[in-house]
C-alpha cells in the first residue's frame, strides 16, 4: 500500500515537473514575440558587420603582401592578387581567399 501510494505520488510530481518546463518555453505575449524578433535582426546585422570587417581586413593584408594582377579581374569583378606561390584568387563578400583557376580569370573592360 505504501509503495503504491509512494509511485503514485513521484508520478504526479514528474508530471507536474516536465509541464510547467515545456509551459515555459512557450512565447505567448506579444513582448516576447518582439524580443525574438530583435534578437534575430541584431544577430542578422552582426553577421553583416563581421563579414564586411573580415573583407575588409583581407583586402587590406592582399594589398600589402601580395601583388595584384594588373587588368584582370575575378568571376565576380573583384580584383585578382597573386600570393607568393605564384597562386591567383579574390577575396569574397565574407573574406575568404578563393583560389582561380586560369579559365576563371577574366580581362578587365578598359
Amino acid at each position: 500500500m505504501k509503495r503504491t501510494y509512494l509511485l503514485g505520488l513521484a508520478a504526479i510530481a514528474a508530471v507536474t515537473l516536465f509541464t510547467t518546463n515545456v509551459s515555459a518555453q512557450e512565447k505567448k505575449t506579444e513582448v516576447g514575440k518582439a524580443i525574438q524578433k530583435t534578437g534575430k535582426a541584431v544577430e542578422k546585422g552582426a553577421t553583416a558587420v563581421g563579414n564586411k570587417t573580415a573583407e575588409v581586413a583581407v583586402k587590406g593584408g592582399a594589398k600589402v603582401v601580395d601583388q595584384t594582377y594588373k587588368g584582370k579581374m575575378a568571376p565576380d569583378g573583384s580584383n585578382v592578387y597573386i600570393d607568393g606561390k605564384n597562386r591567383k584568387y579574390y577575396i569574397n563578400k565574407k573574406g575568404a581567399k578563393i583560389y582561380l583557376k586560369a579559365s576563371q580569370i577574366k580581362t578587365r573592360p578598359m
